[in-house]
């Protein structure tokens, strides 16, 4: 278990340090969050809104898959418990790689087949 600290903090009112009591966490983080908040310029990227869902879909069970690979590689080079906890990332991204291409397949269960391609399982 983690002990909790006292760090002073500087008022900028009083030149007097604050402690930061630990039922005073909550207001210390909506002050950060807050911050935060006010601060819109920080995400750099976005997605055009006009996409559509098929392609969203897509493109996220692309993403995923390469991620997949990555960790395993990844995986390879470590040993121990590190390794494990790389494997477990793996493990996450292929379940979420699996749930991104049955909620594709969801949305337009014949749009592989209509191509002419097989269906892909994993």
């Amino acid at each position: 278990m983690k002990k909790i600290t006292r760090i002073p903090l500087k008022n900028p009112t009083t030149s007097q340090p604050e402690t930061l009591e630990p039922t005073q966490l909550p207001k210390a983080t909506e002050r950060a969050v807050s911050a935060r908040r006010r601060n819109v310029n920080r995400n750099i990227f976005s997605v055009r809104p006009d996409v559509d869902m098929p392609t969203l879909l897509t493109h996220a069970s692309e993403t995923l898959a390469s991620l997949n690979v990555m960790t395993m590689d990844f995986a390879d080079r470590l040993e121990g418990p590190q390794r494990n906890v790389a494997l477990a990332l793996q493990q996450l991204t292929m379940l979420t790689e699996l749930l991104v291409n049955r909620a594709r397949d969801n949305l337009d269960p014949n749009a592989s087949v209509a191509a002419g391609e097989p269906p892909v399982f994993h």
